[in-house]
């Protein structure tokens, strides 16, 4: 046995408080459109310019009216005006109600608004057959958003919800960290592109499809540097054109310890590696490091090693460069549907459907075949759940579960 091969295993959680200080940060800032700013991470805390609503407004269709004028009930007020919103009424002179409708700015000097299932029309008159207290079935200025108020603080990561709160208060434009370039490669001399003739020994290569897929929901800007031959010197040459044309390197296959596997002592050869091999299953040949100063991430071939080292260590590791406040994904504990005998040294991460039981509530029921190369079984589940090393799983014992819309947005 090699010297490589007697790396020790880094448990996930030792490799991220390790990786942590040496993730460079991204400083640069754009302003876009609220439009395409989805998926961005604030670069600057977002003030409101304005309250919401900018005046107080009815809730509900029905009759404004001054709760003075109802000393007793029921009673009879005339009818001055008929306020639809987008209009302005006049004062609410003593005696009257206004007809307003919901959204519409209530008049001056009327103080609350008498929903319209509690009154009676009488000629040009309202019978208030129900009274109210002052500021009932009213929306008051700045109930949503007061004006000055910070809405959103920098590394937050803005998602279409916070998308339409921007434009509430009229936002045209927002600063947000520059859309990283990310280079991605992929070697091995089995790999083609789809589209191209399948000769015997090929695979498509489908790891650039789903990584470039991960990628776009970070919003970065993907250079596609191809698929790489397994040799030293032309995985140093692209290793190289990636750190000087990107900001970070993701490379798939290669950092393994087979003679045909070149990534690692490419990268050795112009960088550093911080990182190397893990205590996860599967994903154990992961590197992290430097290639001429540029952030580099090796991920393992099999298809869902590559898609898992992704999603726990890359994805949260890109959105760290970019100052993102909430940049590790949150698990959820759900009842474990299955038994497990004694995993062994590596924390599991095991692909699982989430079911519902009913009144009894969700539990986890996991994939069939866990080879790290059935890529289907990926779809085939709804997140994955979190075995510790030498841990036997009973039914109903609370596992942590992690689901792919905490993985993959």
């Amino acid at each position: 046995m090699n010297k490589s091969e007697r790396t020790p295993l880094t448990p996930i959680a030792e490799a991220i408080q390790q990786l942590l200080p040496t993730i460079p940060q991204m400083t640069d800032s754009e302003d876009v459109a609220p439009l395409q700013a989805a998926g961005r991470v604030l670069a600057d805390d977002f003030k409101s310019p304005l309250s919401v609503p900018p005046c107080d407004n009815s809730a509900m269709d029905g009759y404004a009216v001054r709760t003075a004028d109802l000393d007793n009930i029921p009673k009879t007020l005339k009818l001055s005006q008929r306020i639809a919103a987008g209009s302005v009424g006049e004062p609410l002179q003593p005696g009257e109600a206004a007809r307003i409708f919901t959204g519409a700015p209530l008049p001056p000097n009327a103080d609350a608004v008498v929903m319209q299932e509690n009154t009676k029309q009488a000629d040009a008159a309202v019978v208030i057959e129900q009274g109210v207290a002052p500021g009932e079935n009213l929306r008051a200025t700045g109930e949503d958003i007061q004006s000055g108020q910070i809405l959103f603080q920098a590394g937050h990561r803005l998602r279409p919800q916070d998308i339409g709160v921007l434009s509430s208060v009229g936002c045209t434009a927002i600063e947000v960290r520059r859309k990283p370039k990310v280079a991605l490669l992929t070697t091995g001399n089995e790999l083609v592109k789809p589209g191209t003739e399948l000769k015997e020994g090929q695979i498509f290569n489908s790891n650039f499809y789903s990584l470039s897929a991960l990628l776009a929901n970070l919003q970065v800007e993907v250079v596609d540097l191809g698929i790489v031959e397994d040799s030293f010197d032309s995985t140093l040459k692209v290793l190289q054109q990636a750190a000087a044309e990107a900001d970070c390197i993701i490379s798939t296959g290669g950092v393994s310890v087979g003679e045909e596997d070149h990534v690692k002592a490419a990268v050795e050869a112009s960088g550093s590696l911080d990182l190397w091999k893990l205590a996860i299953k599967p994903g154990k040949p992961f590197a992290s490091g430097k290639v001429n100063g540029t952030q580099f991430f090796g991920l393992p071939g099999n298809p869902v090693s590559a898609f898992v080292t992704f999603v726990l260590l890359v994805r949260p590791l890109i959105l760290t460069m970019l100052g993102c406040e909430r940049a590790f994904p949150q698990w959820l504990p759900i009842a474990a549907g299955f038994q497990l005998s004694k995993s062994g040294e590596r924390q599991e991460y095991i692909r699982v459907s989430l079911l519902s039981e009913g009144e009894s509530g969700l539990s986890l029921l996991p994939f069939e075949n866990q080879s790290s190369g059935v890529g289907a079984s990926l779809s085939g589940a709804d997140g994955l759940a979190i075995i510790p090393p030498y841990t036997a799983v009973a039914q109903d014992d609370l596992l942590q579960f992690l689901p792919f819309s905490e993985l993959i947005f």
